[in-house]
């Protein structure tokens, strides 16, 4: 398999290495993310996903490498600067601030709004995830785990960014409410062209909406391509996703 060709890449990075201590968590990572689309990033426990997230998003610093955003180099831009560049980060772990309402949340998503798009409301997120929409004056910590996770994801989407990093959102949910959040997401791509990088655990789930994928081994990248492509290859899937 190899890089996605004919499109825009909303992101590149190139030689990425980043180090815990004398331990390589991602080594020489090269790859593209397609504008308007949505790129999984898959692999086991401990390949380095979730590093990768964290170090686009500027709360890792990489020893090597280059990250770059619209042409941009993001590495070395602090990790409260992202979302004026057009990046909102959705960490594992569903944070929400628990005595605040729902709508209260999502407003504060928008303190650090990037001025280049069109702003996602109150409505916008409400006709996305119409369970909030029951509970705007709930306090947060009322809240079921699926619609904790569809609250961060729109707190997230009234930064209005161009690209979405999202890790681990199905994580401990139940598949009907991973396929509402899913289904939302896939409707914003195609309305908005938001870019999506997608961390996942669930192969399965991510190809669905994927149309790229990156699998990561021991934090180098084994293969990339079309989401079809992993899908349809049997040997693949069997050698690296486990399925």
């Amino acid at each position: 398999m190899t890089a996605t060709t004919g499109t825009r890449a909303a992101l590149e990075i190139e030689g990425l290495t980043v180090r815990y201590g004398p331990i390589t968590a991602l080594g020489d990572v090269r790859m593209s993310v397609p504008e308007g689309a949505v790129t999984a990033i898959l692999g086991a426990n401990g390949a380095g996903k979730t590093t990768l997230l964290r170090t686009i998003s500027g709360l890792l610093t990489p020893v090597a490498g280059s990250i770059r955003m619209g042409g941009r180099e993001l590495v070395g831009v602090p990790a409260e600067r992202m979302s004026r560049r057009g990046m909102s980060h959705v960490p594992e772990g569903r944070g929400v601030i628990a005595e605040m309402t729902v709508e209260e949340n999502l407003r504060l998503g928008a303190l650090g709004r990037y001025p280049a798009a069109p702003p996602v409301s109150l409505d916008d997120v409400y006709t996305m995830f119409p369970s909030l929409d029951q509970r705007r004056k709930a306090e947060a910590h009322t809240l079921s785990g699926g619609e904790r996770q569809m609250l961060v994801i729109g707190r997230a989407l009234m930064a209005t960014p161009s690209l979405l990093l999202l890790d681990e959102p199905s994580l401990g949910l139940a598949p009907l409410i991973v396929e509402q959040i899913f289904d939302a997401l896939r409707r914003l791509v195609e309305s908005r062209g938001l870019t999506v990088v997608l961390v996942e655990q669930n192969a399965r789930s991510a190809l669905s909406i994927a149309e790229h994928a990156v699998v990561l081994e021991l934090g180098k990248v084994a293969l990339q391509g079309t989401g079809s492509e992993l899908v349809d290859d049997e040997q693949l899937r069997h050698a690296y996703l486990g399925f």
